[in-house]
């Protein structure tokens, strides 16, 4: 019945809630994400050619380099100590904040930085005043709490019509060919059309970059901090891992040929996307009546598909579901069952989903050739959901140097 939800059947019955909408409404706004029906048929049609495998490949360079200065920053933390601590969540989100400035929306790491670090705080703020929409008209009170969102949320636009407005203006003065290469160029390139019916503008294109600023590194960050605290808490799939990594790459860095041979770290990736989705929950909202297996679905029933739920069911996954056992995924098929729903699943899957699993195998090959990691005894494990799924306390681990 999931499945069937999900599928194109009913992707224009099925949407985000006016509830969800307008939880978000500062945040990402009209972004793909919260989109529905027709609008999000053109915004997914023209989004979608940013995430090609032939765009993709031309990302990899990127995410090495960026990677190359993290591991630096790493090495210079540790020092000529053998063995330093450190949490790991804030560096691997500064990472992935760092790839995606720069493979889609073409700006520096400063910048880009800058706008993480708001839309960090928007989220938080976001999730906070959501509990009080379901009091009627409460969204139209003045209070220090809505005014601190709509300041941010100044802030973050503002530095993105900066970013915008420089596009714009290499392009019309011909300093650019284009406006680039990237999700942004893409976006600007459409606004430019002159046609009928849905278009982009200005206040839609800052929605769908905050929506992508937000998904493209949120997301990435979560998938490889998990991953790296199961890794350090399971040695033995660590070394399975590295020595991996080692056969397929050797000496060097990860090329776009190397990754599609490094299964031992796909099967570990999904593990971690199945213990811990960073989309905990899928809610969809019936936009007209309509029968989904036996059931009657009448217009404006919420129905909320509970990820975490599925991937930690003992009856579909065997009673070791809690446990990390990465070899549940050596037959690629099971993989792909609908019992697996870290990017979702049908039309509405996550648009990004092989770029954070490049950029995830891209990341983690990289840190297993460079370190060793032991999970700290200051480590607290306390996931919790703020519109994605944290470590509330962080990820503390010991790394240890593998090349001197």
């Amino acid at each position: 019945m999931i499945k069937e939800l999900l599928s194109s059947k009913f992707v224009q019955n099925t949407g985000k809630s006016w509830l969800q909408q307008e939880g978000t409404r500062h945040f990402i706004g009209r972004g793909l994400l919260m989109a529905n029906g027709a609008s999000w048929s053109h915004q997914r049609h023209i989004v979608a050619p940013a995430f090609m495998a032939d765009k993709l490949k031309g990302h990899v360079g990127y995410m090495v380099e960026c990677t190359k200065k993290m591991v630096r920053n790493l090495y210079d933390v540790i020092g000529s100590s053998t063995r330093t601590e450190v949490e790991i969540g804030g560096y691997l989100t500064m990472l992935t904040a760092d790839i995606i400035a720069r493979t889609e929306f073409d700006t520096s790491y400063e910048t880009g930085r800058r706008i993480f670090h708001l839309l960090d705080k928007l989220q938080i703020l976001t999730a906070q005043s959501s509990r009080y929409l379901w009091i009627p008209g409460s969204r139209f009170f003045p209070s220090k709490f809505r005014r601190e969102i709509k300041s941010i949320k100044a802030d973050v636009e503002r530095l993105l019509m900066a970013i915008i407005e420089t596009k714009k203006e290499g392009a019309e003065f011909g300093r650019m060919s284009s406006y680039g290469k990237g999700l942004l160029g893409m976006l600007l390139a459409e606004m430019q059309k002159k046609k009928e019916g849905f278009s982009y503008d200005l206040e839609l294109i800052m929605d769908e970059c905050k929506t992508f600023f937000f998904a493209g590194h949120e997301t990435s960050a979560l998938l490889l901090t998990w991953t790296v605290m199961l890794l350090a808490t399971n040695n033995d799939w660590q070394e399975k891992a590295r020595a991996e990594v080692l056969e397929v790459c050797g000496d060097g860095v990860p090329t776009a040929d190397h990754l599609p041979k490094l299964t031992v770290l796909q099967m570990i990736i999904n593990e971690s996307l199945r213990l811990y989705p960073p989309a905990s929950l899928l809610p969809r909202m019936a936009f007209q009546d309509f029968k989904l297996g036996d059931l009657h679905i009448p217009k404006g029933l919420s129905i909320w598909i509970p990820v975490l739920a599925i991937h930690h069911d003992k009856s579909l996954w065997g009673n070791d579901a809690n446990e990390f056992n990465p070899d549940r995924f050596s037959g690629r098929s099971f993989a792909l069952t609908r019992n697996f729903l870290p990017f979702a699943s049908g039309p509405r899957n996550c648009v990004g989903q092989a770029y954070a699993l490049m950029e995830a195998k891209i990341i983690l090959a990289m840190l297993l050739s460079s370190f060793s990691f032991t999970i700290s005894e200051n480590y607290r494990h306390a996931p919790v959901n703020v519109l994605t799924l944290k470590p509330k306390h962080g990820v503390q681990i010991y790394l240890k140097p593998l090349r001197v």
